[in-house]
């Protein structure tokens, strides 16, 4: 099944923290149930926004690759 973002993120090119920077931001915008969808090509990005979701307690839908670039999408709870 493929999921549709709300909103998607474009980090591509950004490196640390910037990313997850930007993610906490847009996480902050949106409403409970709606997915953010972050493309990021920094190899930390992945592992850095897998923490934050945690200590957020939001959801990470799926993570997927394409090359260099990571797709995370996250759906938020609360």
């Amino acid at each position: 099944m493929k999921v549709k973002s709300d909103r998607t993120l474009d980090c591509l090119g950004l490196y640390c923290p910037e990313p997850v920077f930007r993610t906490r931001m847009e996480l902050d915008d949106i409403k409970a149930g709606e997915i953010l969808e972050v493309l990021a090509d920094d190899p930390a990005a992945e592992a850095d926004i897998r923490s934050l979701v945690k200590h957020l307690e939001q959801e990470i839908v799926s993570v997927s690759r394409d090359g260099n670039t990571v797709r995370i999408l996250i759906k938020k709870v609360k």
